[in-house]
Order: C-alpha cells, then sequence, then structure tokens
C-alpha cells in the first residue's frame, strides 16, 4: 500500500476509524468502514489495498484526474501577485457579454450566500425565490433558498425565501394530454403562488442548470428561457448555480449556455470544478481569503487544461455513450425507473417497479455494495429526499475503455443483486412483459 497511510498497520488503521467514529461529527450516517488512502487518475485505492473507478470525481470536485502533475506544478510556492487577475481575465473571457467581473473566494456555498446578497444589495429587495429540489450549501441566506434536506429541527430561515416545484419530467404531476411533462404549466403555476405569497419585494431567483442532489434533473429545454421573462416581468435578477456543472462537466463549457438561446443570468457562481478539488468560487463581496492567488494559479491552469485538451466535446460525446449503456442497463433490468442527465452528469433512479415508481433505495444500497466490490464507485443518495438516485460524475479525463468498463461493473451488479427485477431470460429472451414507461411520462 502507498499513500497517506501506507505506514499504517491494520491495527493502526483499525484504531484510526475508531477514533474518526468517536470524535468526528459526520453527516447523519457512519463513515465507510474501508479507509481511501489514495487517488490517482481516474481511480481511488482503499486501505484493504481496493482499486475502484471513481464515478464520483471526489463529490464532484476533480473534474481532470486525482493527482493531475500539471495542477501540483501549477502550486506556487508563495503568493505570486497577480495570480488572481490572470484568472479573472481568463473566466471572464469565456464567459458571454455581461459576466465580465469576477472575485475569487472558498465554497460554492460561501458563493451563493454572497450571490444572494449582492443581488439584495443591487435591487433593494430581500425576497429570494429557490426550487423544491435545489441545494446551494449550507450557509444561512444559501440554506434558507435550497429545499432539498428541509429545515426540520433548524428553526426558522431567513425571512423572505419563497419556493417553486423543480420540473420532474419522471414524477411531475403537470402533464400534457399525450402524457409528457408539462413544465411551462408548471413554471407559470409556480410563479403565480409566488406572486401571492410575494410582500411585493422579489429580489432573485437561484437555479442550477441540473438539479444535482434533486436526483440529476436536467432543467427542460426552454426552461431558463422562460425563468428569465418572468424574472424580468417582476424585476428581479437570475442567479445560476453551477457548482457542479461548469467546465464542462455538462458536456457544455458553462451548462446554462447548452439551449443555445442566448439566456445570461445576471450573477453567475462557480466552486468545486474550476479547482479540481481546491476551493475556488466565482461571485462578488468580502472575505478574508479574497482573490487568494494560490488557489487562483491552479484555476487558471484547470481552465488552460480542460481548453487546450478540448474536453468539453469529451465530456459530451462521452455523456452520449454513458446515456445509452445507462439506458441498455434500463431496458435490462426493471429496478432501472429513469435514466437522466448531460455530459458527465448522470442520475440512475432505482424503483420497486417499471410502471409504480415506487422508490427502492435498499435495492440501490445492495446494488452499490456490489459494485464497490466489483471495482466501482457510484455515489447512491441515500437520504429519503433522495429515493434511491445514483448520481455518477466520472472525470473529464475518464476514457472509453473505463467508461466501458464501469458500465460492465454497474451491469454485473445488478445481475447479482436481489430485487433488481431482470427483464432477461439468460438465453437473452425478454422475460417481462410489463410496459416501461418513457423517460418523462
Amino acid at each position: 500500500m502507498t499513500g497517506l497511510y501506507a505506514h499504517l498497520s491494520a491495527s493502526d488503521l483499525e484504531q484510526l476509524q475508531r477514533d474518526a467514529d468517536s470524535s468526528l461529527l459526520h453527516y447523519g450516517t457512519s463513515f465507510h468502514p474501508d479507509i481511501i488512502t489514495r487517488a490517482h487518475g481516474n481511480s481511488i485505492f482503499t486501505s484493504s489495498g481496493h482499486t475502484m473507478l471513481d464515478w464520483t470525481s471526489g463529490q464532484m470536485s476533480t473534474l481532470i484526474s486525482h493527482g493531475n502533475p500539471e495542477i501540483r506544478h501549477a502550486v506556487p510556492a508563495g503568493d505570486q501577485p497577480g495570480e488572481e487577475a490572470n484568472l479573472g481575465k481568463k473566466l471572464t473571457g469565456l464567459l458571454p457579454e455581461g459576466l465580465d467581473k469576477a472575485l475569487f473566494l472558498s465554497t460554492g456555498g460561501e458563493s451563493n450566500e454572497y450571490a444572494i446578497r449582492l443581488a439584495k444589495l443591487y435591487t433593494g429587495k430581500h425576497e429570494i425565490v429557490g426550487l423544491s429540489s435545489s441545494w446551494h450549501g449550507i450557509t444561512s441566506g444559501a440554506n434558507g433558498a435550497h429545499y432539498h434536506s428541509r429545515n426540520a429541527g433548524y428553526g426558522p430561515t431567513m425571512p423572505g425565501n419563497l419556493m417553486i416545484s423543480s420540473p420532474n419530467a419522471y414524477r411531475s404531476i403537470f402533464r400534457h394530454a399525450d402524457g409528457s411533462h408539462d413544465w411551462q404549466t408548471e413554471l407559470d403555476y409556480g410563479f403565480s403562488l409566488v406572486d401571492q405569497q410575494s410582500s411585493g419585494s422579489l429580489a432573485a431567483i437561484l437555479v442550477e442548470p441540473i438539479l444535482s442532489s434533486g436526483g440529476m434533473h436536467p432543467l427542460p429545454p426552454g426552461y431558463l428561457r422562460a425563468l428569465k421573462q418572468h424574472c424580468e416581468k417582476r424585476d428581479m435578477l437570475l442567479i445560476v448555480d453551477e457548482a457542479q456543472t461548469s467546465i464542462g462537466r455538462a458536456g457544455d463549457l458553462f451548462a446554462f449556455t447548452h439551449d443555445g438561446d442566448g439566456v445570461v443570468p445576471e450573477i453567475l457562481t462557480l466552486s468545486k470544478t474550476l479547482g479540481n478539488g481546491p476551493p475556488l468560487t466565482r461571485f462578488l463581496f468580502y472575505t478574508t481569503h479574497v482573490n487568494d492567488p494560490i488557489p487562483a494559479a491552479v484555476g487558471e491552469k484547470v481552465l488552460d487544461i480542460v481548453v487546450r485538451d478540448n474536453l468539453v466535446e469529451h465530456a459530451r460525446s462521452l455523456g452520449l455513450k454513458l446515456q445509452a449503456g445507462l439506458r441498455r442497463l434500463q431496458s435490462r433490468y426493471g429496478c432501472i425507473g429513469d435514466v437522466r442527465g448531460r455530459g458527465l452528469m448522470a442520475g440512475v433512479e432505482i424503483v420497486a417497479g417499471p410502471t409504480s415508481k415506487t422508490p427502492a433505495p435498499e435495492v440501490g444500497a445492495r446494488v452499490a455494495g456490489r459494485m464497490y466490490e466489483l471495482g466501482l464507485w457510484a455515489q447512491l443518495a441515500t437520504m429519503a429526499s433522495f429515493g434511491g438516485v445514483f448520481r455518477i460524475a466520472p472525470p473529464l479525463t475518464t476514457t472509453e475503455e473505463e467508461l466501458e468498463r464501469g458500465l460492465a461493473i454497474m451491469e454485473e451488479a445488478l445481475r447479482v443483486s436481489e430485487g433488481t427485477l431482470p427483464l432477461y431470460l439468460d438465453d437473452g429472451i425478454v422475460e417481462s412483459t410489463a410496459v416501461r414507461p418513457e423517460s418523462g411520462r
């Protein structure tokens, strides 16, 4: 074993696990029993000697592989004046007109916190609208503007927070006569409720182009344009949170440009992907570590590599193969209710049956365990509000061979796990006559 804990014996590692359990706070679930000792390329390695393809990109952070030597060499030995200006110029040069100023701080949550503050300061108003399955961070303003994790037990949120339903093509009750998702009516109805609740002080709406924590739901084509029109009608700002979708992850350099209709938000927030792991975001306000030149140098190198190596196009084309592979698995296993996403961001929703749509997180947990054993690390969202959705996001540097290997592991895990509802026999003959609803029906 090599890496951070290579010098520790098996008993030392067991003690380390006990110390972590006894002394460290966690997010409501126990720490994983296998300690990750190092990460390299597109794989992660554990204290037991286990190797896995990383289909989480280190919680969506590691855009261009773990331990990338160019990133390591980009970190200056000391402060290098001008790095933040170089990154600001390079970043704004890649963005549409109107997004012309940048400031670099620590996390996506901070980014959204001060984007909200900026919107309030600029408009002189205080009401912030969010989507019902959104996630924007745990600081007070950002937390108040998202609804996925709910707020039970924490007391009141910031005043002036309002909510509309998230577009969910798989589960929404808003339907056209043919059964397809009627997101326009859903959005219009949501804003009619906002107008009824508002005190007349609507400052901004904060949205993700793909609702990641909410289950990897892309906004429908045309949604941002319609959202912008609602904002303009009410003199409120559009804030787009691209903490996870930006810098090529979703198949476009910036996911809000995907529809190609020229919609530009008033404020854009970035985070994880720009720093390839180290904290680095974009917005405007004050903090102690504002415009730190060291992570700015890293961000500049990330942008250089993504553009130089054509990784946006790679993510787009590989994402099509990922979606095709996941949909093939959906055709073979009745527990896969929906496959969605864009680029190298995918969601696989696990259900009790192809027509019931009843969440089956226990089946997902069994499949996730098998995938782990077979050498694939993919995040199963286990919170009840997730309903059992695999959030898949390989690094942009993933090869086609690695993608195929990961899909093969996922299929084997589905084959040997209980409750996955195979729709075939060993000779390939279809076993089930159940009609699978189309995605969004």
